[in-house]
């Protein structure tokens, strides 16, 4: 106990050069904290909502925005498609279910997204309170979003043309709640969900749909369609056929994906290596400080040993300042980490109504406890070796 003591007064006596080192280590176990965090949630989420969907239909444009308006209602759709050729691509016999999508409104930043009761079965989603909704106009909201906006069964609101909180209200027409869900983990939760049919509703489709079936077929329209085949032939045929032979585009989810975490994954292993470089850096530091306050402690540590200490407890001293040192730059690299994925998940909530969770303790914040106390043992092995070697005849005769 005497020694760790020691080791803290001594690493406090040379309190600029441990503050450097303790920064470097800081910023270094923080960002490859914050790095490994984000894209394992990231890539938890993405995989949980895109589950079970593997082709989606929606207008000419890019596949990669189609992916993420239709399936994380993270973009702006890249426009409708008509009824009449997406009930063809329904009744194909490759289809085993195919889950319609309408919208183009929000209420208070919340999407407003017209679909089938599929659409939750498809997300396994259960009712908290009340039921699916029955007619035009009922609503069911996501977990999220019901305790953001503190709505309850019976509450009734004007959805907003477009999907940001100013846009221009339907005055005519009013939502009304009739359930709401429990957390599902998936894009479910930040959605409001109603029928196909009050999207057409409050956009004015109503009158096409009064004169005759026939016309409504022809003039309807949705925005995507989520696609589950019945075997693999209809990820071969389809997507080519729907490209080659129609209006519409398809997209594979799993390609455009896998695109997206190439072009992600650039740029985090880009962090997570400069975390590491940092971490490397810091150890240097840790090195060269250590190596320092030996030479202007030598006649200290001489001292010691004319004293009775023998040569394993100075090379234990070094190694527990080295230690304490990396001690206090993992606590503080957590703490810049949680500080990081705060602000980010603060940004994201309000953007993408998405969060990262930092509940407990994390896995890696585990293994980057004894990685930090490494880093500072392999500092600390020379400057250690050189205490254990040091001759106390050697010092006291050049003074």
């Amino acid at each position: 106990m005497k020694m760790l003591q020691l080791a803290y007064a001594n690493l406090k006596e040379h309190f600029l050069t441990t503050s450097l080192s303790v920064m470097l280590l800081s910023i270094g176990v923080g960002m490859v904290s914050f790095i490994v965090t984000v894209s394992g949630q990231l890539n938890d989420r993405f995989n949980r909502d895109i589950r079970g969907i593997d082709m989606v239909v929606g207008a000419k444009g890019s596949p990669l925005q189609l992916i993420l308006s239709a399936v994380y209602q993270i973009d702006n759709p890249t426009g409708n498609i008509p009824l009449s050729e997406v009930s063809k691509i329904q009744r194909h016999p490759l289809v085993k279910y195919s889950i319609p999508l309408s919208y183009g409104d929000s209420y208070q930043g919340f999407r407003i997204v017209g679909t089938d009761t599929l659409y939750l079965s498809h997300f396994k989603a259960k009712f908290r309170e009340g039921k699916p909704w029955q007619k035009s106009m009922e609503v069911v909201l996501g977990s999220t979003v019901a305790a953001r906006l503190e709505l309850n069964l019976g509450d009734h609101f004007h959805g907003t043309h477009g999907f940001e909180k100013e846009g221009q209200e339907h005055e005519e027409k009013r939502y009304s709640v009739v359930g709401i869900l429990e957390p599902t983990g998936t894009v479910a939760d930040r959605l409001i969900l109603t029928s196909t049919e009050s999207v057409w509703d409050i956009h004015h489709h109503e009158e096409a749909h009064d004169e005759s079936a026939e016309h409504h077929e022809e003039s309807a329209q949705i925005t995507a369609l989520l696609v589950k085949f019945k075997n693999p032939m209809g990820m071969m045929q389809l997507p080519r056929f729907i490209n080659e032979k129609t209006s519409m585009q398809a997209a594979l989810p799993a390609i455009e994906i896998n695109r997206l975490y190439e072009l992600m994954g650039i740029g985090f292993s880009t962090l997570q290596t400069i975390g590491i470089l940092i971490m490397i850096i810091a150890a240097l530091s840790v090195f060269i400080s250590l190596l320092n306050s030996l030479k202007e402690r030598k006649y200290e540590l001489a001292l010691m040993r004319s004293l009775g200490a023998s040569p394993a407890k100075l090379f234990a001293l070094v190694i527990q300042e080295s230690l304490l040192l990396c001690l206090a730059g993992y606590v503080f690299g957590i703490i810049l980490g949680r500080i990081a994925i705060m602000t980010l998940s603060s940004f994201g909530e309000e953007q993408f109504h998405f969060s990262v969770s930092q509940s407990g303790v994390s896995a890696v914040e585990i293994w980057l406890l004894p990685l930090t106390l490494g880093v500072g043992l392999v500092a600390a092995i020379i400057p250690a070796i050189r205490a254990y070697r040091s001759d106390i005849s050697t010092i006291l005769r050049n003074e």
